[in-house]
C-alpha cells in the first residue's frame, strides 16, 4: 500500500482578506465532500440520505454518571450538531456496565440510561438545523474495561479503586503486569450478544438514525477478531474463520432487529507482527458485506500496548481504498485528516465514500463551515446564524435571507 495518490486537479487558492481564516477557491469545481450520500439496502431501497459526506467521529467524552448521559452532553452534541457535517455519531456507547471503558463512559442498558439519552439528545436535535443524522456506536470495551479517566492516568482500575473484572475473549492482559482478564464463557458471549441487541433497540426506539458496532480499537469486538488478544482453543480461536465468528454473530443479531443503516468500525492494522493485517479485515468486511452491512469506519490500532502507529496525515487512508476495493462496502476514511483539500483529496481518487474527523471538530466545531468556504460547498446551519458570515464565505449558507426594520 503506497501513499495517496495526489489530487488529479490544481486548486488555485487566493485569500480575499488578510485578516480572515477562510481560503476561497479561486477555481471552485463540484466539490466531492459536500456532495449528497444515500444509503440503501440490497433491494436499492433508500435507508438513509445524508446532506454531504462529512462526518463526525464517535469521541468518549467521559462524563456519563452511571451509564447515563449529563449536560456536558447536551452541549457537546449541540456543537456537534451545528458543525456543517450531515450524520454525528455518538461516541461510544456501552451496552453492558461491565463494558464500559471507565466509569464514566456512556451507557445504554436500561431505562435510565435510555431516558437520559434520548432526551438530552431530542434537546440537542431541536437546537440544530434540520436534516443533520444521528448515529450511535454501541461497544463493549472487553479488557480495555475498567480503565481510570485519560486525565486520571488512564490504567487499570482494580475493585477497590472503584473498577471491576474486565471480560475478554483469553486470559490475556491488554499490558504487561496487569491483572489478566476473564476469558469470556459461551454464556457470557452469549449475554453480550444480547446485549447488543437490546442497545440497538433501545437507540431505535429514542429516535437515533442508524447504528454502528464498534470492532476497532482493542475493545471487544476487535479483540475476537485479533489473534493477539484471542487465542482461544474452540470455535471462537485460531483462523480467521474462527476469530471472525463471535463479531459476525452478534452483527447478524443486530441486522435481525433493524431495516436501517448498521455499520462497524473495524481496526485495519495491530500495528504489530503476527497481529491481525489489512488483508484480514478485507476478509472481514466481505463477510459483513453479505450480511448486509451498510458502511465500514476504518480506523486502526487499539489492542496491543507495543503498537507503533506512524503518525502522519492521511496515514490510515490507504487501509480504507484497500477495503472499498477488495469488499466493494461503502468506507469512511479517519485519522489525521484536518484539511478540507485532504477530505476533498480522499473523495476525488475515490479512496474512501466518506470522511470522519474527530478531534479536528473539538479545536473546531464549524470546520465543516470552513471546508465548505474554502471548497465552494454548502451546508445547513440554524437561522439564528445565518447572520454571522464573512463576505468571502457568505454563500456557504446557500439562498438564505434575513431582514429587520
Amino acid at each position: 500500500m503506497g501513499p495517496i495518490e495526489p489530487l488529479e486537479r490544481k486548486y488555485w487558492e487566493t485569500q480575499n482578506n488578510s485578516q480572515s481564516s477562510f481560503k476561497r477557491l479561486e477555481y471552485a469545481p463540484m466539490t466531492h465532500l459536500f456532495q449528497p450520500y444515500t444509503f440503501s439496502s440490497k433491494g436499492n431501497l433508500v435507508r438513509l440520505q445524508l446532506d454531504n459526506k462529512l462526518v463526525v467521529a464517535p469521541m468518549c467524552q467521559y462524563s456519563a454518571e452511571n451509564g447515563a448521559a449529563s449536560d456536558w452532553h447536551l452541549i457537546h452534541w449541540a456543537n456537534l450538531l451545528n458543525s456543517g457535517a450531515s450524520m454525528v455519531i455518538i461516541e461510544a456507547t456501552a451496552v453492558t456496565p461491565e463494558g464500559r471503558i471507565t466509569p464514566a463512559c456512556l451507557g445504554l442498558w436500561d431505562d435510565t440510561t435510555e431516558q437520559a439519552l434520548g432526551s438530552l439528545m431530542a434537546r440537542a436535535r431541536r437546537l440544530a438545523p434540520g436534516n443533520v443524522k444521528v448515529c450511535i456506536q454501541l461497544a463493549h470495551a472487553g479488557r480495555k474495561a475498567s480503565s481510570a479517566l485519560p486525565w486520571r492516568g488512564g490504567q487499570l482500575l482494580s475493585p477497590e479503586q472503584g473498577g471491576w473484572t474486565p471480560l475478554g475473549p483469553s486470559a490475556i492482559a491488554q499490558k504487561h503486569g496487569e491483572q489478566t482478564p476473564q476469558e469470556m464463557s459461551l454464556q457470557d458471549m452469549q449475554h453480550v450478544q444480547d446485549a447488543f441487541v437490546l442497545a440497538a433497540k433501545r437507540a431505535l426506539a429514542i429516535g437515533i438514525d442508524a447504528i454502528e458496532l464498534h470492532a476497532a480499537h482493542g475493545y471487544l469486538l476487535h479483540e475476537f477478531l485479533s489473534p493477539i488478544a484471542n487465542q482461544r482453543s474452540d470455535n471462537y480461536g485460531g483462523s480467521l474463520e474462527n476469530r471472525m465468528r463471535f463479531p459476525l454473530a452478534v452483527f447478524e443479531a443486530v441486522r435481525q432487529v433493524t431495516n436501517g443503516v448498521l455499520g462497524v468500525r473495524v481496526s485495519a492494522s495491530d500495528w504489530v507482527d503476527n497481529g491481525l493485517t489489512p488483508e484480514e479485515v478485507a476478509v472481514f468486511a466481505q463477510r459483513l458485506k453479505e450480511k448486509d452491512c451498510d458502511y465500514v469506519h476504518v480506523s486502526s490500532g487499539g489492542v496491543a500496548s507495543n503498537q507503533v502507529i506512524p503518525n502522519q496525515p492521511l496515514y490510515q487512508v490507504p487501509f480504507a481504498r484497500l477495503i472499498k476495493n477488495e469488499s466493494k462496502l461503502p468506507t469512511i476514511a479517519v485519522g489525521l485528516i484536518t484539511q478540507p483539500a485532504q477530505a476533498e483529496s480522499i473523495l476525488t481518487n475515490g479512496d474512501a465514500d466518506m470522511i470522519a474527523l474527530a478531534r479536528a471538530f473539538l479545536f473546531n466545531p464549524r470546520w465543516g463551515w470552513h471546508a465548505a468556504a474554502e471548497l465552494g460547498g454548502v451546508v445547513q446551519a440554524n437561522e439564528r446564524y445565518w447572520r454571522c458570515l464573512p463576505s468571502e464565505a457568505r454563500t456557504i449558507f446557500g439562498d438564505t435571507r434575513i431582514a429587520q426594520r
